[in-house]
């Protein structure tokens, strides 16, 4: 499974790469879509090749690893057809565009309610059905739509999943995309601005409190990618983070404990609620 890991850590560190770069939001899907179906195509190997010893390990890898460069892929797939099919000009052709691309995102997450109440309150007791090619469900499964479909490298609900992230992204690719339209008109979806908090620790306390955010899937349903919330975290604590993939590696060099701040933020609150119960 750690190989499977290093080609998602890999893809993660292109993707940001890919997202920082000024280039068209068409040439950027292009580019996106061409870096998922590589990485879908190494992990479908992997699969081939290693199968899975255990269930809970299969359940991990349709469920957290193939569905990162799955959902971009998807993303990336809507994005396409976004802008392909977006009026070319009339401000306001756009914007009613782009409102019912959000109402059709919105019939989406409607439908498939169910599931993504389920994934949201961080549910198990269906993965082994959801997640799990063996233990598939009687009832038939169809694919959302021709993104990348194998059989035995697919699950009930993993494309399911994926689309649920990419959606996600979608709805803030095309809310930014409105802003810049009609500057201020959608902002009312965002909340209040905060009061200014500056970030006093070490920039790598805050790299790894990022990283383990990121990890457990706890933002945005697990839609939100390392840059966006890299790019929150900059905003809020009023600083400024670079290389974070350099410094991600320096903590995994590390000897001793490799998640210090996390370790230390643990005891510290241990030691308050102890304190505070005698």
């Amino acid at each position: 499974m750690k190989y499977a890991e290093d080609i998602i850590q890999k893809f993660t560190t292109q993707m940001y790469s890919l997202n920082e770069e000024n280039e068209k939001p068409l040439k950027k899907a292009l580019q996106g879509i061409s870096l998922c179906n590589k990485t879908l195509s190494k992990l479908k190997r992997f699969v081939e090749e290693k199968d899975f010893e255990t269930i809970p390990s299969e359940i991990y890898f349709f469920k957290s690893i193939k569905t990162v460069p799955m959902s971009y892929l998807i993303y990336f797939t809507e994005l396409r057809t976004c802008e392909l099919q977006k009026p070319k000009a009339g401000i306001q052709y756009q914007v009613n565009f782009l409102e019912k691309e959000l109402k059709k995102i919105n019939k989406f997450f409607y439908r498939n309610s169910d599931f993504v109440y389920y994934m949201e309150l961080g549910h198990t007791y269906l993965d082994h059905q959801f997640f799990s090619r063996t233990d598939r469900p009687e009832f038939p499964v169809s694919p959302l739509a021709d993104y990348y479909q194998f059989p035995e490298f697919s699950t009930s609900h993993d494309m399911l999943w994926s689309k649920v992230k990419a959606m996600n992204k979608l709805i803030h690719f095309i809310r930014q995309t409105l802003e810049r339209l009609k500057p201020g008109k959608y902002k009312e979806w965002q909340s209040k601005q905060h009061e200014v908090l500056v970030w006093t620790a070490p920039k790598t306390a805050l790299i790894e409190l990022i990283y383990a955010l990121y990890s457990v899937n706890s933002l945005n349903h697990g839609a939100a990618d390392l840059r966006a919330i890299t790019s929150s975290f900059e905003d809020f604590f009023n600083i400024k983070l670079n290389q974070i993939y350099k410094t991600y590696s320096e903590m995994k060099e590390r000897r001793g404990s490799r998640t210090k701040f996390l370790d230390e933020l643990s005891i510290h609150l241990k030691h308050k609620m102890d304190k505070e119960d005698h």
